[in-house]
């Protein structure tokens, strides 16, 4: 895998003596992943994250994996904030309107086991942008492939718990339990659960949401394989 030094001045020191326990994937929404590299390396934009992924599978590393770079901005996950401080960014080189490529998807494959691995990060710590700011952000979006990740152990996806009503206390509490505690409406919500796990799915909270929460919950959580009555 061709990973390329490629240094940004933005960035700082992780706070508090704050180590990574987090990895967030984003998408650069930008015309080229060179014009993405330039905005991630800019001073005045005061934007950046440890990697870039291209189209291509070229990785772009930007800031060691010691520091702080600035890619989650303002959100919360299982009501902890300061998510800079507690994680390593991946921009994907991708507007969120069609798939990721295969070169691309593989070269992500190589490097998040070596993150992984250096600071003890979990599959469950592998997470969307729009999982931490739901209000705010939509990335890596409904055509980023969470369940190819999860086959791999990179990553988790939820054998869904059924015969649960839909109900939108219920529903917020199970999320609230599963990392999503951002203080968001209804609607937003669970739409950040759906780019999560069911971008597929339409209209008014039903039962199918409630049951992906649940599952994660009661940690009825696939792995290395996708329940195939489910992959729909």
């Amino acid at each position: 895998m061709p990973v390329i030094w490629h240094p940004s001045a933005n960035f700082g020191p992780r706070r508090d003596g704050l180590t990574p326990s987090l990895i967030v994937l984003h998408f650069t929404a930008m015309d080229s992943a060179q014009v993405a590299l330039d905005r991630l390396c800019e001073p005045l934009a005061e934007v950046s994250a440890h990697y870039l992924i291209g189209g291509d599978g070229v990785v772009w590393h930007m800031i060691q994996e010691q520091d702080r770079a600035w890619h989650a901005g303002a959100g919360e996950w299982y009501a902890i904030d300061d998510i800079n401080s507690r994680s390593i960014g991946i921009e994907l080189d991708n507007c969120g309107d069609h798939p990721f490529s295969e070169p691309q998807m593989a070269a992500l494959e190589k490097l998040l086991p070596e993150i992984m691995a250096r600071w003890a990060i979990e599959p469950a710590g592998v997470i969307a942008h729009s999982d931490i700011a739901p209000e705010r952000k939509y990335d890596p979006g409904g055509r980023f492939d969470w369940q190819r990740l999860a086959r791999q152990g990179l990553a988790v996806w939820p054998t869904p718990v059924a015969d649960l009503p839909a109900d939108a206390n219920q529903f917020r509490a199970l999320a609230r339990g599963v990392g999503f505690t951002a203080d968001v409406p209804d609607t937003v919500l669970l739409n950040a659960v759906r780019l999560r796990f069911r971008p597929w799915g339409q209209g008014a909270l039903c039962a199918e949401d409630m049951a992906v929460l649940a599952g994660l919950a009661k940690g009825n959580i696939s792995t290395n394989g996708i329940d195939p009555a489910f992959d729909s």
